[in-house]
């Protein structure tokens, strides 16, 4: 009932131990905290947080238009709704290493069990569009340095992002990779690669856990589970793949509205309103609320033990 009873520490942890267990990860990713609870009670192993997706939720397009204190804010209302372990997209960690390091220990006080820093430009762009930019190699290392160094739970999992395949060749993408391992990123995030092989490139060049971003419309194939773990690839992430869904069906509720008059062609296709009152669980709370109110009141005053005090009068 409520939120989650599983401290961050704890899912710290379990992200930890999961991406050392040589089984891939999956984190679809959440656009409310509802959606979070839905991809817990289908067993996934957590939960991720786009950045694309909270500007979208915002009716923002993705181009560093959100802040901090906006993405710590929703992250934070997603991670306490389920005992999965959440990553966020923190962007290019809203601006300078001392930026940075204010981030990770926001993202750390809103619960958050990992996050992710790039390297392009600021303002950046969506990692699967043209025309992105990185910054150079001292700004990147100095971000991920700023990051690894304000972290206060070890367990905290400092990622880093590079889109240098995007400007780039996949030499100099393993370069990067390289070099923000040394600076503390304890896993990778290669952005927009083109294939298999180049996973496994970027696997051979680093010691740590890569992520594969298993995005629609973007510049890789949607590889399944068993090609990517076959790859080396540690945890895969769908990150606007529910919000699309989402937005898809509502698009063609409002159509059938529109065009039919009433919106009985789209129920079958619906969340029942059983659904998500398990959901959200509604037995919960009643059983919640039975247990505070489970005592008569005799001649409409209280019981002795829960009296007012001599010198209170009893409120209406």
């Amino acid at each position: 009932m409520l939120y989650s009873s599983i401290p961050p520490e704890q899912k710290r942890r379990a992200l930890r131990e999961g991406l050392a267990s040589g089984r891939l990860q999956q984190f679809p990713g959440a656009f409310n905290p509802l959606s979070a609870r839905l991809i817990g009670d289908k067993g996934f192993d957590g939960v991720y947080i786009s950045g694309a997706v909270i500007a979208a939720d915002l009716g923002l397009p993705d181009i560093g238009l959100t802040t901090l204190t906006e993405v710590a804010h929703r992250a934070g209302q997603i991670a306490r709704m389920t005992d999965l372990p959440c990553v966020v997209d923190a962007d290019t960690g809203f601006g300078e290493p001392m930026n940075v390091a204010r981030t990770v220990q926001e993202l750390e006080n809103a619960g958050l069990a990992g996050c992710h820093i790039e390297d392009q430009f600021n303002p950046k762009r969506c990692g699967h569009l043209d025309g992105k930019n990185v910054v150079d190699l001292d700004t990147a290392v100095k971000r991920i340095r700023a990051a690894a160094d304000a972290r206060r739970d070890p367990d905290f999992l400092i990622m880093a992002r590079t889109d240098m395949r995007g400007t780039a060749g996949l030499e100099e993408t393993q370069e990067r990779a390289r070099a923000l391992v040394e600076a503390g990123a304890d896993a990778i995030f290669p952005e927009a690669m083109r294939n298999l092989d180049e996973f496994r490139a970027i696997r051979d060049a680093v010691d740590v856990p890569i992520l594969a971003n298993m995005t629609e419309f973007g510049k890789s194939d949607l590889f399944t589970v068993d090609q990517l773990q076959d790859a080396g690839v540690s945890i895969v992430i769908y990150p606007v793949t529910l919000l699309r869904s989402a937005m898809g069906a509502a698009e063609r509720t409002l159509d059938s509205i529109r065009l039919e008059g009433t919106q009985e062609p789209a129920v079958g296709e619906m969340q029942t309103r059983s659904r998500l009152y398990e959901l959200v669980d509604y037995e919960g709370y009643n059983r919640f609320d039975a247990s505070v109110f489970n005592f008569e009141v005799p001649d409409g005053r209280v019981p002795d033990r829960q009296a007012a005090a001599p010198d209170q009068k009893e409120q209406p």
